[in-house]
């Protein structure tokens, strides 16, 4: 196996010409959330054959040679888990790719208990993968010889292992099922979530008062701006639980800052100011304007009517029996969204059904008749 790095427009010609007759690649993205405050795309793994490129996209634009390749239909693209990485290969590399076949998906359909990339190779190929750099800086350059030569594994038996599962696949008359969920998955974009309020992501602010949620919305955003000014994930510069103790505490001083566990005394004495400042911004607001913990954002829809709950209930009983029978995880068969939509909107038939969002068509036909019968029933017993 030969790997190759890619940083420069000649490397990159030499990947076209190389990957230019190729009929299936595998491929990987590596990001640098963990570590750095985006979580852009560092490194691409591509592996045609018995060649792997490692393509540094720090160092060159590899959109306008990928993109002709990954968006060819007629190449079929092997990832594991493709979800993230399509919405960065969307927002970084203005790249929607084609030909997908999702090895983490074929799996599930099959229904592999163990879903992680080092467990399938492990469990199908008796192939065994380090996780030593699973949570490296990707961003770092130069990137050291152990870190590529980590990176080239996660493409270099996805071949095998797509031609293993989607074997089994075919043998269970599967492979259509993968097939659609394939394609449904190359559909999606990356989307900024717009007026996001940082303080729904902390679960601990729930127990807060509202003057208290204002402070630590100040708090989150200060940790931001620390953390944009750094280049580093901001779960790195200072957690979310000193963050809610400061919140809780209002300190006025450095030195009251300085008492908080976990706010380290460099932080307070490069930044702690910034932090002040916006704890007394949130101190001074009238308490008419404080904006609480934002209840109405934090995704529950609250329990639905009793009609709802008992359609969704036969439903489930429809969809859970057919799982087991099947050896698949029930929310991989259809998840309990799709239920409750269906529940709430109930179709009267077999093509209403199959039309509803969410359905898609190896599912109305496995489970479609069954799941309109069983709604037929509840509506008419009440029950």
């Amino acid at each position: 196996m030969t790997i190759r790095y890619i940083s420069d427009t000649d490397g990159l010609a030499a990947m076209e010409s190389s990957l230019g007759g190729a009929r299936r690649i595998a491929l990987d993205c590596e990001a640098a959330g963990y570590h750095r405050y985006s979580d852009r795309v560092c490194l691409i793994q591509l592996t045609a054959g018995d060649e792997t490129f490692l393509v540094d996209p720090l160092g060159v634009d590899p959109g306008p040679a990928l993109r002709p390749i990954l968006e060819d239909e007629s190449v079929e693209v092997v990832m594991h888990g493709a979800d993230f990485d399509l919405r960065l290969l969307d927002r970084d590399l203005d790249i929607r790719l084609r030909g997908l076949f999702d090895t983490q998906i074929a799996a599930s359909l099959l229904g592999v208990a163990g879903l992680g990339l080092q467990s399938l190779l492990e469990e199908r190929l008796a192939v065994s993968v380090s996780k030593r750099f699973q949570r490296a800086d990707w961003a770092r350059r130069p990137l050291p010889d152990e870190m590529k030569e980590y990176a080239a594994l996660d493409t270099i038996y996805l071949d095998r292992l797509a031609n293993d599962l989607a074997r089994e696949l075919e043998d269970r008359g599967r492979l259509d099922w993968a097939r659609e969920e394939f394609r449904e998955l190359e559909g999606v974009r990356f989307e900024e979530r717009e007026n996001d309020d940082p303080v729904a992501r902390v679960r601990a602010a729930r127990d807060l008062a509202p003057r208290e949620v204002a402070r630590l919305r100040e708090a989150l955003e200060w940790r931001d701006e620390v953390a944009r000014e750094r280049d580093r994930a901001p779960f790195r510069v200072v957690g979310n639980g000193p963050l809610v103790e400061v919140a809780r505490r209002g300190p006025r001083s450095t030195r009251d800052l300085s008492n908080v566990q976990g706010l380290s005394g460099q932080l307070v004495q490069e930044h702690g100011e910034e932090l002040l400042a916006g704890l007394r911004s949130a101190d001074s607001l009238p308490e008419s304007e404080i904006e609480g913990y934002p209840r109405d954002e934090s995704g529950g829809r609250g329990r639905p009517p009793p009609e709802v709950e008992a359609r969704m209930a036969h439903l489930k009983q429809v969809r859970n029996s057919r799982a087991e029978s099947l050896g698949i995880d029930r929310g991989t068969l259809l998840p309990n969204s799709t239920l409750q939509a269906l529940a709430e909107s109930p179709p009267t038939s077999l093509s209403e059904l199959a039309q509803a969002d969410g359905i898609r068509t190896w599912q109305a036909e496995l489970l479609g008749e069954d799941l309109v019968e069983a709604l037929r029933q509840t509506m008419a017993t009440g029950t």
